[in-house]
C-alpha cells in the first residue's frame, strides 16, 4: 500500500509518500508545498490543490491520510488550515483515493506510543521508523511522514474514511 500523507496548512503543506510493505515502511518522498504570502488566498488555495494533483499523478498512492483540524485559539489560521485541508482533500477525491482522517493525538500515540510527544520526540521516531539519516525540515514534513507511518499501523482501527 502507498500512502500519502499530508499536514496542510496555507502557507507550508507538509507531504510525505510511503509505502507499506509487510510491516515496513519505506519513503518514496517527501517535501513541502509553500506558497507565498503575498499571493491571494484563492491562488494560494489553487498551488495547493494542484500540487497534491501532481503528487498523486507521480507517487499513485493507494489512499490518502491528513491531520484532522484541531481546536486552535486563533480562529484565523484554523480557517486558513481549514481551508487547505478542504482543497488538499478535494484533490484525493478526485483521483478517487479514500481519505483518512487522524487527530494529532492519534498520530503521536501510533509513532511515539505517548500521544502527548514533543515535536522532537515524533522527529526522532519518524527518522528511526523510517530510517532516514535525519529528521525533514519543516516540522511539516515529519508531520506529514508521521501521518503516513500512523495510517500504515492503523488504517482498520482508527482512521475515519470518508
Amino acid at each position: 500500500m502507498i500512502i500519502m500523507g499530508l499536514d496542510p496548512g496555507t502557507a507550508i503543506t507538509g507531504y510525505g509518500i510511503v509505502k507499506q510493505q509487510n510491516n515496513r515502511h519505506v519513503v518514496l518522498g517527501y517535501g513541502a508545498i509553500r506558497t507565498p504570502s503575498t499571493e491571494s488566498t484563492s491562488s494560494r488555495l489553487v498551488a495547493i490543490y494542484g500540487e497534491v494533483q501532481n503528487l498523486i499523478a507521480e507517487f499513485r498512492p493507494d489512499c490518502l491520510a491528513v491531520e484532522e483540524l484541531f481546536f486552535n485559539k486563533n480562529v484565523a489560521t484554523a480557517l486558513a488550515v481549514g481551508q487547505a485541508r478542504g482543497v488538499a482533500m478535494l484533490a484525493g477525491a478526485h483521483a478517487g483515493l479514500p481519505i483518512a482522517e487522524y487527530t494529532p493525538l492519534q498520530v503521536k500515540t501510533a509513532v511515539t506510543g505517548y500521544g502527548r510527544a514533543t515535536k522532537t520526540q515524533v522527529a526522532y521516531m519518524v527518522t528511526m521508523l523510517l530510517g532516514l539519516s535525519e529528521a525533514p525540515k519543516p516540522d511539516d514534513v515529519t508531520d506529514a511522514l508521521a501521518i503516513c507511518v500512523c495510517h500504515g499501523y492503523n488504517a482498520n482501527n482508527w482512521g475515519r474514511t470518508e
